[in-house]
């Protein structure tokens, strides 16, 4: 099945039965994808006087309850209620779903002891085209990212000068594989949250940044239609599956 797509003047076909899903999923698991020094996702059946929601143990259906972290456990998209004293939803700041994106990957530079990404790399990376979502898979890329402890390993991040470059680019939506776009031990400074979300400045409160995906190395680096799914959580954040559906050309044939 497909569809037809007009993005920057141009038309495009998308085959929305060929998604291409680079989320993480949460699992009741000590392989589970771990970060922010947290114990795994717990998922267990509810207890309501001596019944138990499982049909393993009698019951007519599951019905288990969950326990997570959207930060820690896996793919999430967040606001800028992130960072604010203020309540700012996910539910409420994310009112569009689709975009177009450009599917970047970057090897991250070492400075100072700290693998960072930064303003020059996603220059050259995106040139002068005009995207509302950026996808940043890092090299290496391994499958091992599905199941990653991350605490005290210092994962690379954005440098702040290179989230004011996406910002006053017009990214509004900013995806990347790694636990956060900041260091993971910074003293609370969160220089490339802040400038994203522009919290000095007027806040851009309809961007987003989607944390701890993973990108197959089949999947090419170029522009896609990205659909960010969540769970309507009135939270800073929420688990999410950001899915890409490939752009060609109008009349290019179905790919098998």
């Amino acid at each position: 099945m497909k569809a037809i797509i007009q993005a920057n003047s141009r038309t495009y076909t998308i085959y929305i039965d060929q998604p291409l899903d680079i989320s993480i999923p949460f699992r009741a698991s000590k392989e589970n994808v771990n970060a922010w020094y947290l114990p795994p996702p717990k998922i267990y059946p509810a207890k309501v006087k001596g019944w138990t929601g499982s049909v393993k143990e009698g019951a007519a259906v599951n019905f288990n309850t969950i326990e997570f972290n959207p930060h820690a456990h896996g793919t999430h998209t967040e606001c800028v209620g992130h960072i604010t004293e203020e309540l700012h939803t996910i539910n409420s700041c994310l009112t569009q779903f689709l975009f177009v994106a450009e599917v970047i990957t970057v090897v991250p530079e070492f400075l100072d002891g700290d693998f960072i990404i930064s303003d020059k790399q996603l220059r050259y990376a995106i040139g002068n085209k005009k995207r509302e979502a950026v996808v940043i898979r890092t090299l290496p890329n391994t499958r091992d990212k599905l199941s990653r402890q991350y605490p005290h390993t210092n994962p690379p991040y954005l440098t702040e000068a290179a989230a004011i470059y996406l910002r006053e680019k017009g990214v509004k939506h900013l995806l990347i594989d790694t636990p956060s776009v900041d260091k993971e031990k910074d003293d609370g400074q969160l220089l490339a949250h802040k400038a994203f979300w522009n919290v000095e400045g007027e806040m851009r409160m309809d961007a987003t940044i989607t944390e701890l995906i993973y990108v197959p190395n089949s999947v090419l680096d170029g522009k896609y239609i990205l659909n960010i799914l969540i769970a309507p959580f009135e939270n800073d954040a929420s688990p999410s599956k950001p899915i890409l559906y490939k752009l060609y050309d109008k009349e290019t044939p179905k790919p098998s």
